[in-house]
């Protein structure tokens, strides 16, 4: 089952260029637009959210527009720059998330996310991510997936807030309510079909399509039949000269699984011929394998650290040969390296000297291909007294971080990924408790050290800066040793609740 996002960037091109005009640029409470030309007529091409609220669109004509909105801040837009940014942000969308992505002119990326979502831990999780990353770099965003371009693309323009997940299948239930300036028609077939009064898509699409065919041409059927599955609407994915590819077309169409796989071994020995004249070793492969049917299957593997070996290449895309479905046959083979980097020269030790160290980018590189990214890394130190902000997840094999923990005090071997709260028996305010209770059960301390006294940080909020936190090591008469605190010093109520809580457990 096929799965496209659509991400919808609607104030995108005005953002750009109110950064790229800095201080002479209108305020951004002031509504502004980007007037550009349909053939003979100047069109709406970009609104602000100030433009948004005031009911202006993408596709307007400009008067109408001028007329509805006083004070509206027009400008011309330069189209040819316009498409080049949104290339970019697509191009980095293709080396992120998924090797079949294109820009969605005028406002828009579509990604055929089918079998890369689970790298990114799931379709929720994915979105999510590519919504914040967005919104990291200023630019407001929407995504929506389901099983069609058609039906994404309108979800994502009309109720993803910010996200919005189509289930498999589900495709006319949600296109039903939606808008029929939603189905991407031109502007003024749009205009049309509201004056005969259709105003969704779901009324639409139950009309006879003989009389709308007629009159407004066979765009109508075409989108419907788009949006709906059946006929199949492919996404040129983007290129771009930068890119390492090879290719290889067949005279006859291809589908045996051992076919597929001799050909994935060659192509992986040119694509690594290619890499070694430039130095560089591949972190992402893309394999696109265009049918006769005008689709395309596509795998997409990575590696931890740049690598030009032929052979752990082809068995990392070889191992993915199970989830290509070939149709009625694969007419054209093409294998790009999405990402490469500079690949050094290693000398080899040796065993005279001394043991060669355990290489386990391999083992790293068929995990991670097989559950996802998110799922493979190690935990490193982050320079924070506050225990919970002390930990981040960083790759498997990435390189070193000099940070490290505390060594004054000894740390549990288990975090809680949350404090819990127990109740306790203890005197106030240094002593630590002589008996808690945690998860229902009652534990009588018979050791404890303490207290270390743990400050909030003052920096990130202004109630850590009187916040204190004094943890204690304590033991129960079985030996199990905790890792408590007390929220507070234990005299100041501002300090903190003066409440006892549960955050580790030692081996």
């Amino acid at each position: 089952m096929t799965r496209v996002v659509s991400l919808f960037l609607p104030t995108w091109s005005t953002d750009r260029l109110r950064r790229k005009l800095g201080d002479a640029a209108p305020p951004p409470e002031a509504p502004l637009v980007l007037i550009g030309r349909d053939a003979r007529r100047r069109v709406v091409t970009a609104v602000n959210t100030a433009a948004i609220r005031a009911g202006l669109r993408v596709g307007m004509a400009a008067t109408k527009a001028q007329a509805l909105v006083t004070g509206l801040i027009t400008m011309d837009a330069d189209p040819k720059a316009g498409a080049e940014a949104l290339e970019r942000m697509a191009l980095w969308a293709m080396q992120r998330y998924a090797p079949i992505v294109a820009a969605d002119h005028p406002d828009g990326i579509v990604l055929d996310t089918t079998g890369a979502d689970h790298l990114r831990g799931g379709e929720e999780a994915m979105l999510d991510e590519m919504v914040q990353r967005f919104r990291t770099s200023g630019i407001a965003a929407c995504a929506a997936i389901a099983d069609t371009w058609g039906t994404a693309h309108a979800v994502a323009r009309t109720c993803a807030s910010p996200t919005l997940i189509v289930p498999p299948g589900a495709n006319a239930a949600a296109l039903a309510e939606l808008p029929i300036n939603a189905l991407r028609l031109p502007v003024d077939t749009v205009e049309a079909l509201q004056v005969l009064g259709f105003s969704t898509i779901g009324k639409l699409g139950a009309t006879p399509r003989a009389p709308l065919a007629l009159r407004f041409g066979p765009e109508i059927a075409r989108r419907l039949d788009q949006a709906l599955g059946r006929v199949a609407e492919p996404i040129d994915p983007i290129r771009t000269p930068d890119l390492i590819e090879v290719r290889r077309a067949f005279a006859e169409p291809i589908g045996a699984a051992e076919t597929i796989a001799r050909y994935i071994g060659k192509l992986v020995e040119q694509l690594c011929g290619l890499l070694e004249t430039k130095g560089l070793g591949a972190r992402r492969l893309d394999l696109l394998l265009h049918r006769v049917d005008n689709r395309i299957e596509a795998v997409r593997v990575g590696t931890a650290l740049p690598v030009r070996d032929v052979k752990r290449l082809t068995r990392l895309l070889c191992d993915k040969i199970g989830t290509i479905d070939p149709g009625f046959g694969i007419e054209i083979m093409n294998l790009v390296a999405a990402v490469a980097e500079p690949l050094g020269m290693k000398q080899t030790i040796s065993s005279l000297i001394a043991e060669p160290e355990a290489d386990v980018s391999g083992l790293v590189d068929t995990l991670t291909n097989r559950v996802g990214e998110t799922r493979i890394y190690r935990v490193a130190a982050v320079p924070s007294d506050v225990p919970e902000r002390s930990v981040k997840r960083i790759a498997a094999l990435s390189p070193e971080t000099l940070e490290n923990w505390p060594a004054d005090w000894p740390r549990p071997t288990r975090l809680l990924k949350s404090p819990e709260r127990i109740e306790t028996v203890a005197l106030l305010p240094d002593h630590p408790p002589a008996s808690f209770t945690w998860r229902g059960i009652r534990h009588r301390v018979k050791r404890a050290d303490g207290p270390e006294r743990v400050f909030g940080e003052w920096w990130r909020r202004d109630a850590e800066m009187v916040a204190v936190r004094d943890y204690f090591i304590v033991e129960n008469e079985a030996g199990e040793r905790f890792w408590i605190y007390r929220s507070g010093d234990g005299e100041d109520t501002e300090t903190g609740s003066h409440h006892w809580f549960m955050h580790g457990l030692f081996g």
